[in-house]
Parts: structure tokens; sequence; C-alpha cells
């Protein structure tokens, strides 16, 4: 089974004004809400079952997919009003909401990509991401941001480091000049995750970043980045781009 979550729970608070009245997914760009967009891509995709977070304006949010039959998918909504549990945090309190069998495509609802999805929960799913026990691929790609993710040759994830600070955490932080020798790449808000870290999320507290997990665990786990050269990617998290978001749609 395809299945795939939607973080749609966060204040939005780089869209106020918009987000005093209503949620950040419920936001319209093109004429429809940014979660219609995701949930669209991911329909297209062949995606089955589907896991929408929610805490700022929840009931909106429900009453929105209720309203469209949850577009004839099976959505399932993971109810975080009594607080916000972060990225990881978020994936943890849903991970009994997915069949335990198969790996979940995360996708922030603010992210406008022309990536191919359904083509890289196949490489996640594929015999030979098993065989080679990749428990996560994370879409990255090379963009001027403030902190990279770093990875080895192999493309496997060894940390995190912000360019601005110079802080470098995760195994490289005992050895901060090392980062220098790794490939520096921007996490895009869409990953894959193995089933098989779900005993490894139950070591986790409550509320913490998905970051924070995959840096704890890379030295034990295989987390790969996934680079595609022609990616377009766009976060729709601020007013100004919502303008660029509309000339996104029809490129």
């Amino acid at each position: 089974m395809k299945q795939a979550m939607i973080f749609a729970a966060g204040l939005g608070t780089r869209l106020k004004p918009l987000t005093d009245t209503m949620p950040k997914a419920l936001v319209r760009v093109g004429g429809q809400p940014l979660l219609w967009h995701v949930v669209q891509k991911l329909k297209a995709a062949g995606f089955e079952r589907i896991v929408v977070n929610v805490h700022h304006f929840a009931q909106q949010i429900v009453d929105y997919l209720h309203d469209n039959d949850n577009f004839g998918l099976d959505i399932r909504i993971s109810d975080e009003t009594d607080g916000l549990l972060e990225t990881g945090g978020g994936i943890k309190k849903a991970l009994p909401l997915f069949d335990p069998d198969s790996p979940v495509l995360i996708h922030n609802v603010d992210i406008l990509s022309n990536l191919n999805i359904g083509g890289l929960y196949k490489l996640a799913a594929s015999d030979a991401a098993v065989d080679a026990d990749v428990d996560a691929m994370l879409v990255v790609s090379n963009r001027q941001t403030k902190r990279y993710l770093l990875f080895d040759d192999e493309m496997r994830l060894t940390g995190w480091k912000n360019v601005e600070t110079g802080e470098v955490r995760g195994p490289l932080a005992a050895h901060p000049s090392s980062a220098d020798s790794m490939n520096m790449l921007a996490f895009s808000g869409i990953h894959v995750v193995s089933p098989r870290l779900a005993p490894l999320f139950a070591e986790m507290p409550e509320r913490f970043g998905i970051i924070d997990f995959y840096l704890k665990y890379c030295q034990q786990c295989t987390f790969l980045g996934y680079e595609k050269s022609d990616l377009r990617l766009l976060d729709v998290g601020k007013l100004d781009s919502l303008e660029q978001a509309e000339q996104f749609l029809y490129q």
C-alpha cells in the first residue's frame, strides 16, 4: 500500500494575518488550498492512504476533508490539538494509523515541487533499497540556505551544519573541520521513512524534530540523500512567496 503523511499542524506564523483565521493548510494558491495541491499530487501518484496531522484551526481541516469526501482516499487525522509535537513527534504519534509493513512518504503541506513522488516512493520501497537496509530517503537539493545536511560520497547522512554560526551537529560535531569535506545539501521537507524505524521512534520523547532523530541515529541507520538536479521546489511559508507560488503552478 502506498501511504503518506502531510504535515498540516503548524501555526503558519510566517503567513499572518491569513493564519489568524485559518490553518496554513487552507491558505489558497491558484484558487485551491495548499492541502488540496498536496493531496492531488499524492492521489495522482497512486497513494491510497494519507494521514494529515492537525493542530491550528484543526476542525477547519477536518471539515474541509469531510466536505470533499476525503477526495476518494483513505484519509486519517492525527490530532495534535492538545499540543504541537514537532515533525518527529508528529510522525511518532501517527505511526499507528499506517500499514506497519509499508514505507511512509512525508510531505510538508507548504511545499510545491516538480518531484516525481511516485518514483521516489517506488525507489524507497524497492527490493534494492530493502536489501541495502535503506531506512530513510531524504529529498535534498543544492540551493542556498543557512542550514545544510551533510552527506558522504555514498550520500549517507553524516551530520548538519549552520553556515552562519559554524555550528556542526551529529556525529561530525566532535570533528567539525571534517564537515568541509562532505556534500552540503538543503533538505526539502519531503522524505520517505521505512517501517523498520518504528522501534527507534518509540525510544524518542513525545515531542522532537525529525532532523534531531536523523542525526541521532545516522551512524546506526542508513539515511540516504536523494538529489534531483532538475528539482524545482518552492516553500510557500511566507506571504511574499504566495505570488511566486501562483507563477510556480503555471510554469
